[in-house]
């Protein structure tokens, strides 16, 4: 059976095509600059192809996807007919969901009711279904971020704030890359040979996040309400003193708005750094001797190694401490930090097979006789979307 995934952004369109029977990618692509000039379709099926031609919405870089999945000279199925359903990812699912739902006029009234607090990628999951729906007449389900953190108990997903303003405005955490950690997670049992296990997941990339994942379930997550919360990140502040906030805001002279950008955009490695996002460059930085790109690889790693300490204690200890995420799975130097000195909880990587793991593969970096098994696990959020989509679409 094949399966559309679809990753609508505000002016772009990811898509892969998944044979589920295989669970082989079949074609995949992205349509750019949607409603701008100059839009584009970079495509991979039987061969690869580039099309240039306008898109001024949603729905006709839809229908270029669906033209180019049955082109004749790189096109992968016969007829549009071949695709039994579409998986939509969706960013926030509110406490209105828990679980990934077929998308139905209901469930996208829901949505949109949740836009609020994903003002900047519901509405365009939402305009990316629309678009499927107007031109595509199979299942579509929405596959979200958050619901995998569903299953987090209250005292774990509270705010210290008034119980009233969180049951009158759901302020709470919510948690975010849901479909990487319950692959990942889903991936680290089938290695372990059983899911009654407790296992940290680390999704390390310019957006990251840990979850304690016990006996297959969620206990808790770095993100919150927003992906602000957290780890320190590509460009993000992760965790703060919220009393920060109203200072800088008073010294910079600064709106609400202009500070949430500052702390979302303009902090995270690179405001530490004031080299990049990027832990290539960064690493680069390093072996010049460049202090300031060391100590946010420093902030980054620590901030991490706390999580993965505070989400033992969280869940009566560790049997399972994973890696994924383009950070995760490349830069061993972050491993490392994060495991160094942590035997007294069994962790105790291996050095050798750190250092230079294959690339894109499953790889256990335990050190003989340690007590936690460490893995490198490279995601793949489009199939989990995929498998959800699979699940869902008769119900």
């Amino acid at each position: 059976m094949k399966i559309l995934v679809i990753n609508a952004g505000s002016s772009s369109l990811k898509y892969q095509l998944i044979e589920t029977d295989t669970e082989a990618v079949l074609a995949k692509g992205v349509c750019e600059r949607i409603g701008m000039d100059g839009s584009i379709l970079n495509h991979t099926g039987k061969t690869k192809a580039t099309i240039k031609s306008p898109m001024p919405t949603h729905k006709e870089a839809i229908r270029l996807v669906l033209d180019a999945l049955v082109d004749a000279d790189h096109g992968v199925i016969s007829s549009m007919k071949e695709i039994a359903a579409v998986g939509h990812r969706v960013v926030h699912s509110g406490e209105d969901f828990t679980e990934s739902a077929l998308i139905t006029p209901e469930t996208i009234k829901l949505i949109e009711a949740n836009s609020d607090f994903a003002p900047l990628h519901n509405p365009a999951n939402i305009t990316g279904i629309k678009a499927c729906r107007e031109v595509m007449d199979v299942p579509m389900v929405a596959v979200f971020d958050t619901t995998f953190h569903s299953t987090m108990p209250e005292y774990a997903y509270l705010y210290g704030i008034d119980y009233e303003d969180y049951k009158k405005y759901k302020v709470r955490k919510y948690g975010f890359h849901g479909s990487s950690h319950a692959f990942v997670s889903g991936r680290a049992s089938e290695l372990m040979g059983t899911d009654k296990i407790k296992t940290v997941v680390c999704h390390l990339g310019n957006g990251a996040s840990i979850s304690a994942v016990k006996n297959g379930k969620c206990v808790d997550t770095s993100m919150g309400m927003t992906p602000l919360e957290g780890l320190v990140m590509g460009t993000r502040c992760g965790d703060i003193d919220p009393a920060v906030i109203e200072y800088l805001m008073d010294k910079k002279q600064i709106d609400v708005h202009k500070m949430t950008e500052y702390l979302n955009k303009g902090c995270g490695v690179k405001g530490v750094s004031g080299v990049s996002s990027d832990f290539r460059d960064l690493e680069t930085a390093v072996a010049e001797g460049n202090a300031r790109a060391k100590l946010a690889m420093d902030m980054f790693s620590y901030r991490v190694k706390k999580y993965v300490g505070s989400y033992a204690a969280a869940m009566g200890g560790i049997d399972c401490l994973v890696f994924t995420g383009g950070i995760g799975e490349h830069t061993d130097y972050v491993r490392r930090f994060v495991c160094e000195n942590m035997e007294y909880m069994g962790i105790k990587i291996d050095e050798k097979k750190n250092a230079n793991p294959p690339r894109d593969s499953e790889v256990d970096i335990s050190a003989k006789g340690s007590k936690v098994k460490i893995f490198i696990i490279p995601t793949n959020e489009e199939l989990y979307i995929a498998r959800e989509t699979l699940k869902h679409k008769d119900d």
